[in-house]
């Protein structure tokens, strides 16, 4: 078996922090009927850390912030607010929950879970941009299981 050479990167064997809190939010989101996924980018460009929809075609967009200067340090999740009609923010044990904005849901999560601390108030989405979404959704979802498919032959 050829050694892999000096260019090819090494894989992280401990993933982000923030890709760490979304495991535990995706989990706790199947756990209530959602069908999340992870890193959606939505037509202007915008990518969500998790976009999950409920079985009565509610889409949620939670948005994970591993700290403080990772809140501070982007504010494109101002954006979400127009493809989705629930927003969160999932931070971990300890994250200052004053800064984040209040009319905004809250979780809090860690590796394993998230527990909802404040539910978000419901923006809906028009018609027209829910569909689209929702097919967004389906075909990424398809697409990403086709993928998984085929890398275990």
């Amino acid at each position: 078996m050829p050694y892999p050479s000096h260019t090819e990167p090494i894989p992280d064997p401990c993933p982000q922090p923030g890709v760490l809190l979304a495991r535990g939010v995706c989990r706790a989101l199947a756990d209530r009927g959602l069908a999340p996924l992870t890193e959606v980018t939505v037509p202007d460009g915008l990518r969500m850390d998790v976009c999950a929809l409920a079985g009565d075609g509610m889409i949620w967009c939670v948005e994970v912030k591993s700290s403080r200067a990772d809140f501070l340090s982007d504010r494109k999740w101002e954006g979400y607010r127009a493809w989705c009609d629930r927003l969160f923010f999932a931070v971990p044990e300890g994250f200052p929950q004053e800064i984040l904005p209040a009319d905004a849901g809250l979780m809090r999560a860690d590796q394993f879970d998230a527990a909802i601390l404040r539910e978000a108030p419901e923006h809906r989405l028009a018609p027209a941009r829910r569909k689209a979404l929702t097919l967004r959704l389906a075909r990424l979802a398809a697409s990403r299981l086709l993928q998984a498919q085929q890398s275990l032959c």
